[in-house]
């Protein structure tokens, strides 16, 4: 989906979702009320948001995957699969599995780490233990009850914050921020905006995300495509390089693209005389045998105090 713009603000649509929210809102503690969390042989960290998309977690999980993977364990990735049709668990594999399998999100985790798709995540959790794992790293399930956390990491994104504060369908919020924060050891904010006040937090880290080896991109004709959350992220970074992006087309969150959208968007391109650019994440939703002439600008997540923010992961599983 993407991010409605009432969303942004508690106008009038918002609040006439919100009993809706509130229903919403019911479910989950139901759902919390009888689940009690499964205690698992390994740490497992939770890399997750309370926002509908968009809050960079993948980055984010990526990140610590690396750090961990230089520390020494072996790490998998627990990933629900959002988007792909196969329930798991099953270990991903980029050469046999496509985003329609699996999601788009795991076939960029699986480059780095290897990474298990299971829609019931403590029976993925089950499956990473048996396949070797001695630590796991939920990409998202922060609102799942299932398995009890022994590190959660909250991350936003401090360009876009919570909205209207609202939950869904009326706001973007997947559970109250004040509940969120009481739950989990650490927030971090990407690309923080002074402006906005996060408050009442133990553990702070900031982040930034920035482009990987865009040198390409300059002196080039562009035309911009992308199915995320929030599509304006991807084309402000494209103008920040001073890309001249010369048109652009936006697609619902985790589209999968066609034979037919990707033709068309090389005939756009073509009458403009640019070259198509997109998304890492999207790219993986387009057919391998089409993405030949689709650049991708790739993007890196730089954590500022990087030492810190290593020594309190390792104390926490330490700790464990």
């Amino acid at each position: 989906m993407r991010a409605p713009v009432f969303w942004n603000e508690a106008g009038f649509i918002a609040y006439l979702l919100l009993p809706l929210s509130w229903c919403y809102a019911l479910a989950g503690k139901i759902r919390r009320l009888f689940c009690t969390p499964e205690k698992l042989s390994v740490p497992v960290i939770c890399v997750g948001n309370i926002t509908a998309g968009g809050a960079g977690k993948t980055p984010v999980a990526l990140h610590v995957g690396a750090l961990l993977k230089d520390a020494g364990f072996n790490a998998f990735f627990l990933s629900r699969g959002y988007g792909g049709k196969l329930s798991g668990p099953v270990l991903v594999d980029e050469k046999i599995h496509s985003a329609k399998d699996v999601g788009d999100e795991p076939l960029l985790l699986c480059r780095k780490l290897p990474t298990i798709v299971a829609k019931d995540r403590l029976a993925g959790a089950r499956c990473a233990i048996e396949k070797g794992a001695d630590i796991i790293v939920m990409d998202d399930g922060l609102q799942n009850p299932s398995i009890e956390k022994t590190l959660s990491l909250l991350v936003i994104d401090g360009s876009i914050g919570f909205g209207n504060r609202f939950l869904i369908p009326a706001g973007p919020l997947r559970e109250p921020v004040w509940q969120a924060i009481n739950r989990v050891d650490a927030l971090i904010v990407i690309n923080p905006n002074e402006d906005r006040s996060i408050g009442g937090m133990k553990r702070l880290f900031s982040a930034i995300t920035q482009p990987v080896n865009a040198d390409f991109i300059k002196d080039k004709r562009w035309f911009a495509f992308c199915g995320i959350a929030y599509p304006h992220k991807f084309l402000n970074t494209l103008h920040n390089l001073r890309a001249h992006v010369l048109g652009s087309q936006s697609f619902v969150d985790h589209h999968p693209y066609t034979i037919h959208e990707i033709d068309t968007l090389r005939k756009k391109a073509a009458l403009l005389g640019a070259e198509l650019i997109t998304t890492s994440k999207d790219m993986v939703r387009i057919p391998e045998a089409l993405r030949t002439g689709v650049h991708v600008l790739h993007i890196e997540l730089l954590i500022d105090n990087q030492q810190a923010f290593c020594d309190f992961i390792l104390a926490k599983i330490k700790a464990s």
